[in-house]
């Protein structure tokens, strides 16, 4: 039987990747991805929250970028479902001796 592994960010769980997403960015991610169908203006305004959030924290592009090395080392056979693969032998090409007939 598997259990669970439960992931904590500022004392909230994240129950799913969004969720956590979201914790360690302390923002939407819709903020920074948008949504479908959003209009132009919708659009505009996202980005300009987005800069002032990243004027008011300069270093929130490398806490993003440690944490998702960090769960990405820790849950990577989980995340990319490793599975071992095996050689299989492949055929040599021929080589040809120059010892054939000429047409």
């Amino acid at each position: 039987m598997r259990t669970r592994t439960r992931t904590y960010i500022g004392g909230q769980e994240a129950v799913s990747a969004d969720d956590f997403v979201e914790l360690a960015l302390g923002t939407p991610i819709e903020l920074w991805l948008g949504v479908e169908g959003e209009s132009e203006e919708e659009r505009a305004a996202r980005l300009d929250a987005a800069r002032d959030i990243l004027a008011e924290n300069p270093n929130l592009p490398d806490e993003v970028s440690r944490v998702a090395a960090e769960v990405i080392e820790a849950y990577a056979p989980e995340l990319f479902n490793v599975v071992p693969l095996h050689r299989v032998p492949t055929a040599r090409p021929r080589t040809r001796s120059g010892k054939g007939a000429a047409a």
